[in-house]
């Protein structure tokens, strides 16, 4: 038979299976391999893809771990984070003394933005910024001698975040200062922010002159009476409602606040033109001229929901991100107490003033980025022009960030929505695990102030959270839930 076999082989009889006569690859991986098919005429469609954790084997072990045995575990405690960032609901209760309604500040205490950190190891702006406290707080009255007091540690420096409250760019605040109170009665939490200082010299952007003191000063004395007199009459407000149509009117609520700032004065203003005090009128003139008013309002509420999310235990959820110009911490849900640390980045993707740069700016800095943990900033991204002219100026661009965030987030926002997208929800709920397996990290819209001269704000742009923080995170939640 075997003859038979043969001359069957080699006959004209045409071959059992066709070859196609046009081929349409998917590449995974290696971009040069679908360049040189694309160069002869093939159709190709790239797929992302990387070793998960840069092919470390412990990293690789604890992803496994987390995937797989522990899996049930992490996202169980992952919906119920999810559900508390989504479900609570924080309100704007008013405005007090840190030193009557912040836990654990003392009357020597300033709070600074980012984990803890020694004096010596702050970055200029930060420095320049607690000098200008302590001086109004008439603690010292040069700042030689402020400087003297902290060295000698008469101040106790302490992170914001480890006492409820959030401050944005390089702000510290001592306890006289006033602070937003904010409600998250679902949560039985409250947390607090600074009032907002605005623009030009400015503590907050690393300004320490007589000028920046005495805007200090002014919202201690003026701004925090007249808008908490307006509040009471006011009553509760609801934070994220007005987020939200902010949103929906270009605003991420975090490097452009315009509309959501006008919103809230639109409520506040019937009270406003009520006040008994006589520097009423100019607080108005102040807040009408200040933009980023709601910023830190927002940042409060956020905070309300971070705080509730992060007594779930067992999840790889991130509810603390935070800068101090030097170090970038984050923590997970359920282990609050644990800092994961690395250098803080320079912002990449930045737009300047004239005559200024990368070699002029100081590291991503503030605890503004606890935004971008419930829906907000770089989630909000894709439905804002103004983010978009620092990603190229495209809403292409500005689409791609808010996709590159929901591969990294657990969820999606019920209440923050984005028209452009069809209105589908912002992303919320970073999660560990995903940041170290696809090697994309949180975009934080933020302000850039200047390294050394004290000068104020250079720019502004996007910052993308170093990896090494959420690596050494998961490797710490697998180690814990085995």
């Amino acid at each position: 038979m075997a003859p038979d076999v043969v001359r069957e082989a080699h006959s004209d009889t045409p071959p059992l299976v066709e070859l196609p006569t046009e081929v349409d690859v998917i590449n995974i991986g290696l971009p040069m391999f679908s360049a040189a098919l694309r160069d002869q005429g093939t159709t190709v469609t790239d797929v992302e893809w990387r070793i998960p954790g840069g092919g470390e084997p412990e990293v690789v072990a604890a992803l496994t771990h987390l995937a797989g045995p522990a899996s049930a575990k992490v996202e169980a405690a992952n919906a119920e984070v999810v559900r508390r960032l989504n479900d609570g609901v924080p309100m704007l209760a008013g405005i007090e003394s840190a030193a009557d309604v912040v836990p654990g500040i003392d009357d020597r205490t300033v709070l600074h933005c980012g984990p803890a950190i020694s004096w010596h190891d702050m970055c200029d702006p930060l420095q320049r910024s607690v000098r200008a406290a302590v001086l109004a707080e008439g603690w010292a009255e040069t700042r030689d001698r402020a400087t003297e007091m902290v060295v000698a540690g008469d101040v106790r420096l302490r992170p914001a975040n480890e006492h409820s409250t959030v401050v944005p760019m390089a702000s510290a605040i001592g306890p006289s200062a006033p602070v937003y109170v904010v409600e998250n009665e679902k949560g039985g939490v409250q947390a607090y922010s600074s009032l907002n200082q605005g623009s030009g010299e400015v503590a907050w952007f690393g300004v320490e002159t007589d000028s920046a003191v005495e805007r200090l000063t002014f919202l201690r004395d003026a701004v925090g009476p007249v808008v908490a007199e307006a509040l009471a009459g006011l009553g509760p407000v609801d934070v994220f409602s007005l987020a939200a149509q902010g949103v929906t009117m270009g605003d991420d609520v975090h490097m452009r606040v315009q509309a959501t700032t006008n919103l809230f004065l639109r409520d506040l203003l019937p009270y406003l033109v009520r006040s008994s005090r006589t520097d009423a009128p100019d607080v108005a003139s102040y807040l009408s001229g200040n933009h980023l008013m709601f910023l830190n309002v927002a940042m409060a509420a956020a905070k309300t929901l971070v705080l509730w999310a992060g007594e779930v235990e067992d999840s790889s959820i991130v509810t603390t991100m935070a800068r101090n110009g030097t170090t970038y911490g984050v923590r997970l849900s359920g282990s609050e107490s644990s800092w994961f640390l690395a250098p803080s980045p320079q912002v990449q993707d930045a737009l300047y003033y004239p005559d200024q740069g990368p070699e002029t700016s100081a590291p991503d800095i503030g605890d503004s980025a606890v935004l971008e943990l419930v829906g907000l900033g770089g989630p909000a991204a894709a439905n804002s022009p103004a983010v978009a002219g620092f990603l190229g100026g495209r809403m292409s661009d500005a689409i791609r960030a808010t996709r590159n965030m929901q591969k990294i987030c657990a969820g999606e926002s019920p209440r923050f929505r984005l028209p452009i997208l069809d209105n589908v929800g912002t992303p919320v709920g970073v999660d560990a695990r995903l940041v170290v397996e696809s090697g994309i990290t949180p975009a934080v819209n933020t302000g850039i102030v200047h390294v050394s001269d004290g000068s104020g704000q250079i720019g502004a742009g996007v910052a993308w959270a170093p990896i090494e923080c959420f690596v050494d995170a998961v490797l710490d939640l697998s180690a814990r839930l085995r």
